[in-house]
């Protein structure tokens, strides 16, 4: 398992979690990598961090993290059972396509890791642009559907 963070202008490298992510492992993260990444690259204090409502993301612990760096940067509350409008989802899915495509496959999970990482590099400048950008049209989208399945 990886997380990642990334924004409009810059990628931060994936960081391997060693086993299941748990809330105190997760506020690790926060503190050890979020809160240096949005320092540097929304330093004006106007990033938005947008995460999925996986039980560690929704603990206690970590709300009470994101409510405590809010005037480092902003944090976008995701509804509980709400669809998934996250752009990290497109991202996965572009890294697991090109490890797909990879010859020959990883086949130790440190070939995977290794995959990932060269796959994550690899992504050209201004990649992530377009999936931001995107953002507007799909909550529009969403809104239209209310709240139902939508293209995105």
């Amino acid at each position: 398992m990886v997380w990642h963070v990334c924004s409009w202008r810059d990628m931060r490298p994936l960081t391997r979690l060693e086993t299941t992510l748990t809330s105190d492992r997760y506020l690790n993260i926060l503190s050890d990598h979020l809160h240096s990444f949005m320092s540097i690259v929304h330093s004006d204090g106007l990033g938005q961090f947008l995460q999925n409502n996986a039980t560690p993301h929704a603990s206690r612990v970590a709300t009470k993290w994101l409510q405590e760096h809010s005037s480092d940067f902003r944090h976008f509350h995701w509804p509980p059972k709400s669809p998934e409008m996250n752009i990290i989802e497109d991202i996965r899915d572009a890294l697991l396509h090109d490890i797909e495509k990879r010859s020959p496959p990883p086949r130790t999970p440190m070939d995977l890791l290794n995959s990932l990482q060269d796959s994550w590099c690899e992504f050209p400048p201004g990649y992530l642009q377009t999936p931001v950008e995107s953002m507007p049209c799909r909550f529009a989208s969403l809104l239209r559907a209310r709240g139902d399945p939508t293209r995105y």
